[in-house]
């Protein structure tokens, strides 16, 4: 299967639809009238597409096991077609359209089976997803190629050019991937009032985001949270404990960060582990996600 460990949990939702379409208007009659042999056609089938929709990853083999928190089967007749609509919720890591769509199916087989006894030309002549939302593709990332960004590694070691920079590298190639491009890459030393002016710099020159990776651990060197909180005219902590939470589920020494991120006049700052492993973990807990604040402090409606 796919690996999806690197994704966040969030509200996920598909609805897809199925029809069926039966030869006579006596079919549509026995169904409403209940006259069918074999039963109640929607609640047999209703029951048969809601086991479907748990059962997709028994029967799909790429598909991952995940909780199903909510799920619908619904029916409305057009003329001779019988459409069926399903909807399923997860929170969750990876999306519900699968489950929707198999859902539909088996409702759809179900409905066939239980009808061919009275009318031998029914048909199934569409399974198709109609939506789905939730999950990175749903984030609107549309202004993020506007965006003046900047990348700074502190790094005593990779300033001197005794050590390589990792962590500054993956952060311009994450950004790449949701199309911001890194205006200023650069590596400075682990002292607090090189960050600091560093900081300052970047906000006077109109900088709308800026992110600094090294220097949010526990050692002695480590000064970057110290060097930009006194900067932050706005503090945001839910980025950071976003970040936390997200790497506190891949190794226990994510608690150990003292990241801080907030705006600096009108320069958003995230301060970001100098790990590897940690810089790529906390881009991929916050972006494209995080792009939103942009269109929020333009003014732009916020969508709860």
């Amino acid at each position: 299967m796919v690996n999806i460990t690197h994704k966040a949990n969030s509200l996920r939702q598909a609805i897809a639809e199925a029809i069926v379409t039966v030869s006579k208007p006596e079919t549509i009659e026995a169904i409403q009238q209940k006259r069918i042999p074999k039963g109640d056609v929607f609640e047999f089938a209703r029951a048969a597409g809601l086991l479907a929709i748990k059962k997709t990853s028994d029967m799909i083999p790429d598909c991952h096991p995940l909780p199903v928190e909510y799920s619908a089967i619904t029916y409305h007749i057009d003329n001779l077609s019988i459409v069926i609509t399903v909807e399923v919720h997860t929170i969750y890591k990876t999306g519900v359209e699968v489950e929707a769509m198999h859902g539909a199916a088996i409702t759809a087989l179900t409905i066939y089976d239980m009808l061919k006894p009275v009318d031998t030309q029914v048909e199934i002549s569409t399974i198709r997803l109609v939506s789905k939302k939730g999950g990175k593709s749903s984030v609107d990332a549309s202004m993020s190629r506007t965006l003046k960004c900047a990348v700074i590694v502190c790094s005593d070691s990779i300033a001197t050019g005794k050590g390589t920079d990792t962590s500054g590298k993956i952060i311009v190639q994450k950004l790449e991937q949701y199309h911001i491009p890194t205006s200023l890459y650069e590596v400075v030393p682990d002292e607090q009032e090189v960050i600091r002016q560093k900081a300052i710099q970047l906000r006077d020159s109109s900088f709308d985001l800026a992110i600094f990776t090294g220097g949010t651990g526990v050692s002695p060197r480590d000064h970057t949270p110290e060097a930009i909180a006194p900067l932050l005219d706005k503090e945001v902590p839910g980025i950071m404990e976003t970040a936390r939470r997200y790497g506190q589920h891949r190794t226990p020494y994510a608690m150990l960060s003292r990241g801080v991120a907030g705006f600096a006049g009108n320069m958003l700052v995230l301060t970001l582990p100098g790990s590897a492993g940690g810089a790529a973990e906390t881009m991929d807990a916050l972006f494209p996600q995080l792009l939103h604040v942009f269109k929020v402090i333009n003014g732009e409606r916020h969508d709860q």
